[in-house]
């Protein structure tokens, strides 16, 4: 669509502020008066209560992070590991078979689910009730931490 053929009424004319008293938008421009909110370049940080203590720095600073030093695991069920094709069971096969995601760099193998064949499991840890059920198969577990 062209300029010439936008139909009259679809579009606002601009505002134009701070042009004379007699448009009703002179002088203060519709900022009132005085004060922050009046001045450019205003803007106001979150949390900002315009002066008395804001309640993020009332409250309490509770708790522990150990998110620096945090090791994360994909977890994997028992029960999940007949996607895998083969018998061997590392990070590698679980990501082939799409059971974990491609950015995962270590394993928690849990208990859920049940082994209907042997596997040599390579993983970062193991749940004993996962170690229990490979064993009890006829396969074997090899942690490494």
């Amino acid at each position: 669509m062209k300029e010439h053929a936008i139909p009259a009424g679809a579009t606002h004319a601009r505002k134009r502020v701070g042009r004379g008293e007699g448009n009703g938008r002179g002088k203060t421009c519709g900022r009132g008066e005085n004060g922050a909110k009046s001045r450019s370049g205003y803007s106001l940080r979150p949390g900002f209560e315009g002066g008395q203590m804001p309640l993020f720095r009332k409250l309490p600073r509770r708790g522990f992070s150990n998110a620096r030093f945090r090791k994360e695991y994909a977890l994997v069920n028992v029960g999940e590991l007949e996607k895998i094709q083969g018998d061997i069971v590392d990070l590698d096969s679980a990501k082939a078979a799409g059971i974990i995601r491609s950015n995962a760099i270590s394993i928690k193998l849990l208990g859920n689910g049940e082994v209907k064949k042997s596997y040599k499991v390579k993983v970062c840890k193991c749940s004993s009730s996962a170690e229990e059920k490979i064993k009890a198969a006829g396969g074997s577990v090899e942690t490494s931490s």
